[in-house]
């Protein structure tokens, strides 16, 4: 049985750590340490302090929010 392809934010993870050398959980916890922070608050943490692009960083906001039950 083949597994079923990665959708949604997810699917850019493996070339956010490709492209920027840390865990998924690494960026996670850095996104986790500015909460209560909005989403594009957020977004712009990533690409301002860490210089990650728009589309990388949307998707990871989006992920943690979801996970943490605040989207």
């Amino acid at each position: 049985m083949t597994e079923a392809p990665i959708k949604g934010p997810a699917s850019y993870f493996p070339s956010i750590e490709k492209k920027y050398g840390r865990p998924i959980a690494e960026w996670k916890e850095t996104i986790r340490a500015r909460y209560p922070g909005k989403h594009m608050e957020l977004v712009a943490l990533l690409k301002d302090e860490h210089g990650m692009g728009h589309g990388h960083a949307n998707a990871l906001v989006a992920h943690t929010l979801a996970e943490d039950g605040l989207k």
